[in-house]
């Protein structure tokens, strides 16, 4: 696969972000190295980029999609108040999940754990008050 200027950049805004983005917000970070770049553009990068395994696309529900370069098994946490998403070490949690190999019909191939709380600065903005 041929490693264009924008996938490389694209790459580089993912790596150096611990928020988990969303392509919006990826094509606004990349757009100030790169003026002329398209959202249409960061889009198919990303799903490009997710396809081969180099990024990881975090749906979080009810949520704008976001992405993620690190691709190592962990979990992600998110807030219920502001939406904001942090990596969890999977060692810092004991889960035993048993799914079955069907469901109707349906062959089960895996299950995606998703942690919900209040974050750091959302905890912190109630001593504010």
């Amino acid at each position: 696969m041929r490693q264009t200027a924008q996938r490389r950049e694209i790459l580089r805004v993912l790596r150096c972000s611990r928020d988990h983005p969303t392509a919006s917000e990826v094509y606004a970070r990349v757009r100030g190295s790169m003026p002329r770049i398209s959202l249409g553009t960061v889009y198919r990068n990303l799903e490009r980029l997710c396809s081969l395994g180099e990024v990881a696309r975090i749906e979080v529900s009810g949520r704008e999609m976001r992405f993620d370069a690190d691709t190592s098994s962990h979990y992600h946490l998110r807030c219920v108040e502001c939406g904001r998403v942090v990596d969890v070490d999977p060692a810092d949690v004991s889960v035993d999940v048993h799914y079955p190999e069907e469901v109707d019909g349906v062959r089960v191939t895996g299950c995606r754990l998703q942690l919900l709380g209040r974050c750091r600065r959302c905890l912190a903005s109630d001593s504010d008050v």
